[in-house]
């Protein structure tokens, strides 16, 4: 199944290499897509609970779902993923 979610602090092309990179190591999750224009991330995964582990994943690098909080350390972090998906 395929679905989308909208996340926070998702500003260029390194915070995509990140995330895109990021998700790839969680089994079941494939078909990878960032738009950062409209800070969405699609994927298609197995098992409904695929979604809650690219959620926490997303969420530890930095990229919060718009339901949760954006707090200084999720900026923060974003910032350093941002950063080394550039050098990708």
């Amino acid at each position: 199944m395929k679905t989308s979610v909208i996340v926070q602090n998702l500003k260029c092309g390194g915070c995509a290499n990140t995330i895109v990179s990021k998700l790839s190591e969680i089994e079941n999750i494939s078909d990878i897509d960032v738009q950062v224009d409209e800070s969405t991330i699609s994927f298609t995964f197995i098992n409904k609970e695929d979604t809650f582990l690219v959620k926490e994943k997303l969420k530890k690098i930095g990229y919060p779902s718009v339901d949760d909080e954006n707090t200084i350390v999720s900026k923060t972090k974003s910032y350093i993923s941002c950063a080394t998906g550039k050098f990708k």
